[in-house]
């Protein structure tokens, strides 16, 4: 059967010269899960510190795996020091995790007044919105990245972002912020907060009562009120929470922005690279290429894979040899997954052909300290 011809082969994407580009401050890792997008953003952060950068990374994350492989028995919102990184070239690296209540209460201590940021932090309706009201890890998430942004203490900042197709959420955020802040409930909780006493009562019943008794049965009339109460404390920081955002996502259309894709020769695993990769041309956000991890190389030198089984077939119906007999069908079941995954990779490279891609080969086994995560940087520059 022919196979068709084959495809064109991608460019290949150097991502030594990637780090080593001093005009490039910020590297934004994306991908679905399970396909070592926390270790390459990981690996990414090591080798550009071990390289002569100052660099952080920022996971968005929950998982824990980025903490182990460098060493540090947690994450928080702090950035914190890496220990054992080769610093002879002057470079160094810290990590951290988003925290985000933490980061929604450091925008209020900094944005507003210590009297009334001790209203906003004890409102129970912004204890509640600050730990788990839909968005608001999008919008933190590009809160932080704006604070590190903002800070002299590094010059490459690598984002580790959340898997599957809620890595790019955070894109979103300058537009569902507007969307909240400009909404009509929340532009009527405001209003009738800052009416007052007996008017306020009066607008909520003689304008809105439908509203706000459908309302008051379902959050209860002092969940309503805190609403009020914390809409009206916010209202004068309103302005600098989209302002901020708006101007990191302009942040991120910026040639000092790097996206890479992150992937693993599997068909969903593409199929959701190729979305992140449409959607990023969708946004004009600047991608950088394509890693394609966990890759099965073949051995052009060795025998093909039919040989080796018709090898090990003859060997074992003579009885003998088990041992070579086995290893024969090892080889050969690894020169199909090899030629597998070479298809599945031609597959996304013919539908998107001006990507770059660098492979990373299929490990023996997990990174788990830096020198796995140094491994995996040596590998980038393989071709």
């Amino acid at each position: 059967m022919n196979p068709g011809p084959r495809a064109a082969k991608p460019p290949h994407f150097d991502v030594d010269r990637l780090i080593d580009d001093r005009r490039i401050r910020i590297v934004v890792t994306c991908g679905s899960g399970g396909v070592g997008k926390t270790t390459t953003a990981a690996a990414i952060a090591l080798r550009a510190a071990e390289r002569g950068r100052k660099a952080v990374v920022l996971t968005i994350d929950p998982a824990r795996r980025l903490a182990q492989s460098m060493g540090l028995s947690e994450l928080d919102n702090t950035p914190r020091a890496v220990k054992g990184v080769d610093g002879e070239s002057g470079g160094g690296l810290d990590a951290m995790m988003l925290d985000m209540k933490r980061t929604f209460d450091e925008v209020v201590e900094e944005h507003t007044t210590p009297e009334r940021a001790k209203q906003i932090l004890a409102n129970p309706f912004y204890q509640a919105l600050s730990s788990s009201f839909a968005g608001t890890q999008e919008y933190m998430a590009m809160e932080k990245l704006g604070q590190l942004r903002a800070r002299s203490d590094w010059d490459l900042i690598v984002v580790d972002t959340p898997p599957a197709r809620s890595a790019l959420d955070f894109l979103d955020a300058p537009e569902r912020l507007g969307s909240f802040l400009d909404g009509r409930l929340i532009r009527l909780l405001g209003g009738t907060a800052r009416a007052g006493g007996r008017t306020y009562l009066k607008l909520l019943h003689a304008g809105f009562s439908v509203v706000t008794s459908a309302l008051t049965k379902i959050l209860g009339g002092e969940l309503l009120k805190d609403v009020s109460t914390f809409v009206n404390a916010l209202d004068a920081m309103f302005g600098g929470f989209r302002e901020r955002a708006e101007q990191t996502y302009a942040l991120l259309k910026r040639p000092e922005t790097a996206f890479i894709v992150v992937a693993a020769p599997e068909h969903d695993a593409l199929r959701e690279a190729s979305y992140f990769v449409d959607r990023l041309g969708r946004d004009a956000m600047p991608l950088a290429g394509l890693v394609l991890n966990r890759v099965h190389a073949s051995d052009a030198a060795g025998i093909g894979a039919e040989q080796a089984v018709a090898a090990a077939e003859r060997l074992e119906s003579s009885g003998e040899h088990a041992l070579t007999a086995a290893l024969l069908r090892l080889h050969a079941d690894r020169l199909k997954l090899a030629t597998r995954d070479e298809r599945i990779g031609e597959r996304f490279s013919t539908a998107h052909p001006e990507v770059p891609v660098t492979l990373i080969p299929a490990l023996a086994g997990d990174v788990h300290d830096l020198d796995g995560l140094r491994q995996i940087g040596a590998l980038f520059d393989a071709r």
